[in-house]
């Protein structure tokens, strides 16, 4: 008698929708066992390292804000840092906390965009945001505000919502007025209750049992929730491991990238293990620095209280890749308070900027994008020409990870007797957009292949 049972079986996906970007995943499964997955990005590599080499130290802000569309402030201002590291200037006061209000506007817009749009889909049985509006239409004109009030922060600090133009090496071309930034206070005072309205929902959402087995990375910084600054932070995923931060200097050393075969996109270790970097990081870092409305929204999410400090003290830390839209609802509460903490307490600096004369030398920067930690190096030479430039985007460092979540939840659900193609479809592209990867960003999804050996 046959063997009803394919020996082999090949299932294909097309593209991943709700994504940024485009990559295919393949599954190798034997006897019933997931014993590979792999994210094959194959989005074309873009050279920006490349093409940064020669420029005046003045240009690498603009350019590599075109890396994305969705996070354009992230890369302009992980550029700054570093260059003005390298030139050995430090922006402070007024100018700094405009920075840090553009960034704001840019997570409200980020993460908000993730929330309505692409992954609260997945927990309501719809098959993207157009169904989604029909069964739920208040919540995604809510979602509607949210993004348009942070896209209307990023618009009047940026010159445009979309790759700002009035961002500059050491701060910005023109500071705003305090009356020009009065009419964004109504605006997100409006956002903050649709914030809370937004915690609130996603808190009752359904979420399934998940654990990501990885070291957690993020910035942290003494006295507030780190986004545009801070030391890289460690909280390993072995508790026998203690936390533990180093110099961003060390980045490269401590984050070892390597080329792999099946992607355009370089894989990140963290000192040797798989590592994630994004809101649940954050949560787990930086958690007890949030602001007493922040921290009471997420503990009525469900998330409870966070660390003290870094793995130490009373708290919980959040590894259920499901729940991360949780974080970044309660982030999203955040950033509108304290957007509206700036501008309540800003003054026009004398100038909008500091002067950053060129030299020779080599910088770092770091900033939290809102996927996660985005690093810049460059270095130049007496000129202030780029010799070398260097960029680990957070999706990028995330795909170790993703790649280890993915098997681990395809080998639960064929465990559980899900083994249709339908099945394995749907539960991988819901998986993968738990952590709202930047395909874009990350080429230096779904195409779905299985591999079945018996």
């Amino acid at each position: 008698m046959s063997d009803p049972t394919p020996r082999s079986q090949e299932l294909r996906i097309p593209s991943l929708a709700r994504v940024e970007g485009e990559t295919a995943l393949h599954l190798r499964i034997h006897h019933g066992t997931v014993i590979e997955a792999r994210l094959k990005i194959y989005e074309p590599p873009r050279f920006f390292e490349a093409f940064l080499r020669g420029r005046a130290h003045t240009e690498p802000p603009d350019l590599t804000s075109r890396i994305c569309g969705i996070c354009p402030v992230a890369y302009q201002m992980s550029a700054c840092r570093a260059i003005e590291d390298a030139c050995g200037v430090v922006v402070d006061g007024q100018v700094a906390a405009l920075r840090r209000l553009l960034y704001c506007g840019e997570w409200i817009e980020s993460q908000t965009l993730h929330i309505h749009m692409l992954h609260a889909p997945d927990f309501l049985g719809e098959d993207d945001v157009i169904g989604l509006s029909r069964s739920h239409l208040g919540h995604v004109k809510r979602g509607l505000r949210l993004k348009q009030a942070g896209n209307a922060v990023v618009e009047l600090l940026g010159g445009r919502a979309i790759h700002p133009v009035n961002v500059r090496l050491g701060g910005f071309h023109r500071a705003p007025t305090r009356a020009e930034l009065r009419p964004l206070e109504e605006r997100l005072r409006t956002a903050l209750d649709d914030a809370w309205d937004t915690v609130r929902w996603v808190a009752g959402f359904e979420f399934p049992d998940a654990e990501c087995d990885a070291d957690l990375l993020a910035l942290a910084e003494e006295g507030t929730y780190a986004i545009e600054s801070g030391v890289p932070t460690v909280l390993p995923y072995d508790e026998t491991l203690p936390p533990y931060s180093f110099p961003l200097r060390d980045f490269t050393d401590r984050v070892a990238e390597e080329q792999v075969s099946h992607s355009t996109a370089l894989h990140s270790r963290l000192d040797g293990r798989r590592h994630l970097t994004g809101s649940l990081a954050r949560w787990a870092v930086s958690g007890h620095l949030l602001s007493p409305l922040a921290l009471e929204a997420a503990r009525e999410a469900g998330l409870g209280d966070p660390l003290s400090r870094a793995g130490a003290g009373r708290g919980e830390v959040c590894r259920n890749p499901y729940r991360s839209i949780l974080v970044r609802a309660v982030e999203v509460l955040y950033a509108v308070e304290e957007a509206l903490r700036i501008i309540a307490e800003y003054e026009r600096p004398a100038s909008p900027y500091v002067e950053v004369p060129a030299r020779a030398g080599v910088g770092h920067g770091a900033t939290e994008a809102p996927r996660g930690l985005l690093y810049h190096r460059y270095a130049f030479d007496g000129g202030g020409r780029v010799m070398d430039a260097r960029i680990v985007p957070p999706t990028a460092q995330n795909q170790g990870a993703i790649e280890e979540d993915l098997r681990r939840l395809v080998q639960a659900g064929l465990d559980r007797g899900e083994g249709s193609e339908a099945e394995l479809t749907r539960l991988c592209e819901r998986a993968v957009r738990n952590h709202d990867p930047c395909i874009s960003c990350s080429a230096h999804f779904l195409e779905l292949d299985i591999e079945r050996t018996y």
